[in-house]
């Protein structure tokens, strides 16, 4: 039988406004994302992740000690990053890290792995951006290798050699949940399958469907290594409103601000309403009613075989109290809906 589809929320503590409009302290956003996860918890969502960022626009640089005070104001509700930069830390510390979240939350800890689309870390840090693959791949081996939570004896170029070397604290109960991000490199995808990881896939533009290569590729690679496949999920942007026609409203001027921003970084040209419109309705962009939302994200489930599904459920400034609200409906109306269509 198909264990049923689970469902996730992610933020990477966008940095909100007040009910005047004004920014509000990054302290204050940090407390406010305690608060949306508790509420998470509270609805019977299975996992929160939240992103690691180095800038201004977001409030979250350190995802593991938000996560542990998380831990302690909630009881059921997955925990976990989205995601931690590997690149640019030690994978040592992050799995001691994490391991720690684990023992605070009782066996709640997750962690998702990338390299990031952002790279505020490398210099930060002292990390040589030129490296950017070479990090990542030789980071991941040695934490594939701390999973095992034997005496580790290992080998890089970037760092001196372990030999038959325990890490503190132990897991308790089991292995911790290690999932790769991927946006979207059939290289990435192989690297999952030969740690036997699952694959986490961040969708945040044109429509899912476009990514089932990818999962065709994953089972193959599985196959290929003769092991049965690990889960996979989704992790896309939204915003839940009553009508179809509220949500646009509310969160358009701030996607609008957001994406232009991070745009302007990058090279895009601003975002016109049509593209949004168009990625509402046809794109990875989860915004509306409960029942359109459930709708789409039903859709992309059953075309991609996923295990499970996280909304990027904040967008720029986009206050706090709608936050809420939406994170209200995605839980009361569009999880049940979600469900009752997957059958």
């Amino acid at each position: 039988m198909t264990a049923p589809l689970e469902f996730g929320l992610d933020t990477f503590g966008d940095v909100t406004r007040d009910a005047s409009g004004a920014m509000l302290p990054h302290a204050q956003v940090i407390r406010n994302v305690v608060d949306e996860a508790v509420l998470a918890d509270e609805l019977g969502l299975d996992f929160i992740g939240l992103g690691e960022h180095h800038r201004a626009d977001f409030a979250i640089s350190s995802p593991e000690t938000v996560l542990a005070a998380i831990a302690a104001r909630t009881k059921h509700i997955h925990l976990g990053s989205a995601v931690t930069v590997l690149s640019s830390d030690d994978p040592i510390r992050v799995f001691q890290r994490f391991a720690t979240l684990d023992a605070l939350s009782n066996g709640r800890a997750e962690v998702i792995l990338g390299r990031g689309s952002f790279t505020e870390s490398f210099p930060l840090f002292g990390f040589d951006l030129r490296k950017y693959e070479e990090l990542f791949e030789e980071k991941l081996d040695l934490f594939a290798a701390l999973l095992s939570q034997q005496p580790v004896t290992w080998q890089g170029k970037l760092r001196p050699p372990l030999r038959d070397q325990l890490v503190y604290p132990p897991v308790e109960n089991g292995r911790l949940k290690t999932w790769i991000g991927v946006g979207g490199s059939p290289q990435s995808v192989v690297r999952a399958a030969h740690y036997d990881l699952p694959l986490m896939l961040a969708i945040i533009g044109g429509d899912p469907a476009r990514f089932a290569p990818y999962v065709d590729l994953y089972h193959r690679a599985f196959k290929e290594f003769g092991r049965p496949a690990q889960p996979i999920g989704v992790h896309s942007p939204g915003y839940v409103a009553e009508t179809d026609a509220q949500a646009r409203e509310e969160l358009w001027p701030d996607y609008k601000a957001m994406r232009d921003r991070i745009g302007k970084e990058r090279g895009w040209p601003p975002m016109g309403r049509d593209e949004f419109v168009n990625e509402a309705e046809h794109g990875s962009l989860y915004v509306g009613s409960p029942e359109t939302v459930a709708r789409k994200i039903a859709k992309t489930a059953k075309a991609l075989g996923i295990s499970r599904f996280q909304l990027k459920y904040s967008a720029g400034p986009l206050p706090h109290e709608k936050l809420m609200k939406s994170i209200e409906l995605y839980g009361r109306k569009v999880v049940p809906l979600v469900r009752e269509m997957m059958g």
